[in-house]
């Protein structure tokens, strides 16, 4: 197996066995490197010795939230420069219905093989979920769609070797359409809890009780949780290629707009929780309030930053006057990113009782599990909770406010 990076320091340390994802260990990249079954490389020369080709690139939004797909293109290009005939070429990175048909297909066929006929196509989307130990990358169904018949049993053949379950769909579009539709149910409902939060907090009952209560209904409920706001990869940024592309047939998607509107606002409304809490509870000016922030990756046991939401509380305490450190057991540093350039380089503080004490309040974003919180409980003045791990802990507390 070859893996492409065009980033040659990437490319060095994964053949010397390093990892640069943590879920993927050291022990694993060794054993892959030692029998041969791995090799990494930046000399896209060699595209043309594969007989399947994979593409996993990044699908962004541009700041206007429009769907980036200049990863998919560079690559297409470098491919189809390359490009064999009885190569099987398959799209996984999430995007619109049609992108492979209608921007791949194109720029593969450019130097003259036709799909279907001289090289075969297909879509069929990433379906991991980082640090969830009940499933891996074998044991997740494998959706595939194939342009046409052909490519599809092709695309099978190869999947069936790798996972337990493959899933034919009828056409690459309808592939893309899956990954879609499976990360705007989670981003609708997500949006849901989230909302309840609010108006239930406003009430005085606490939604995380609620939704306990609920799922021990066996039939008709699904529970999601909610947060300080939606991070990774996939859920926050997916549906807004779908609106984007429903544009194109003058349909505006309501619905999915409202839940990223709402799962947008969250931050905003743990920190209103978080101000509320040092200026009544603390006795003291937000502005000159120290304010430890716990995790800095999008959700637990994992080192994945990519639009977490506890970048923007950061940013947001910051505004606000107040100083914010944070620490996490997955991030080191903050790397520099394109929406959050200022906090590149910070680095995580160990958790200590004098780190703890020495803040004004302690605002839980990631509920890491190697996390002591009881720690946090014993020392910290004020604890603001967005993921309930101190109820989950057995560690209520009137210090203890639930956001």
């Amino acid at each position: 197996m070859l893996g492409f990076d065009k980033d040659a320091s990437r490319v060095t340390k994964l053949n010397s066995g390093e990892s640069n994802i943590k879920h993927i260990t050291v022990d694993m990249m060794a054993e892959a490197l030692a029998t041969r079954r791995f090799k990494a490389t930046a000399d896209f020369n060699l595209l043309d010795q594969p007989d399947a080709i994979l593409i996993c690139v990044p699908t962004p939004l541009t700041r206007n939230r429009e769907p980036d797909l200049s990863f998919i293109v560079q690559t297409g290009h470098a491919i189809a420069a390359r490009l064999r005939p009885g190569q099987l070429v398959v799209l996984e990175s999430t995007t619109y219905p049609g992108t492979t048909d209608e921007v791949l297909r194109p720029i593969l066929e450019a130097g003259g093989l036709r799909s279907g006929k001289d090289f075969f196509l297909a879509y069929s989307p990433e379906r991991e979920d980082p640090g969830n130990p009940k499933f891996t990358t074998s044991s997740i169904p494998k959706v595939i769609g194939g342009d046409g018949n052909d490519a599809g049993l092709v695309a099978e053949a190869l999947y069936q070797q790798l996972v337990a379950q493959t899933v034919p769909v009828s056409t690459p579009a309808a592939a893309e359409a899956v990954k879609l539709t499976e990360n705007i149910f989670r981003a609708v409902n997500i949006a849901l809890v989230n909302e309840l939060k609010v108006v239930y907090t406003a009430m005085g009952i606490d939604i995380w009780e609620i939704i306990e209560a609920a799922k021990s209904k066996p039939f008709g409920f699904m529970p999601f949780y909610p947060g300080p706001g939606l991070g990774g990869h996939c859920i926050p940024i997916d549906p807004f290629y779908l609106t984007w592309k429903a544009r194109e047939h003058e349909i505006a998607t309501r619905f999915i707009e409202l839940a990223g509107e709402i799962n947008t606002r969250m931050p905003y409304a743990v920190l209103d929780k978080l101000v509320e809490a040092v200026d009544r509870l603390g006795g003291r000016s937000f502005s000159n309030a120290k304010i430890l922030v716990i995790g800095i990756a999008y959700k637990k046991n994992v080192d994945d930053i990519r639009e977490s939401p506890s970048l923007k509380l950061i940013e947001l305490i910051e505004r606000r006057g107040g100083s914010a450190s944070y620490h996490d057991p997955f991030v080191d540093a903050i790397p520099v990113t394109r929406d959050h350039p200022t906090l590149g380089g910070r680095r995580s503080v160990p958790l200590t009782v004098q780190t703890v004490a020495d803040s004004d309040a302690v605002l839980i974003a990631t509920d890491h599990d190697s996390v002591d919180y009881r720690l946090v409980v014993e020392h910290a003045s004020i604890v603001i909770d967005t993921r309930n791990v101190c109820h989950r802990a057995g560690l209520d507390h009137k210090k203890i406010l639930k956001a």
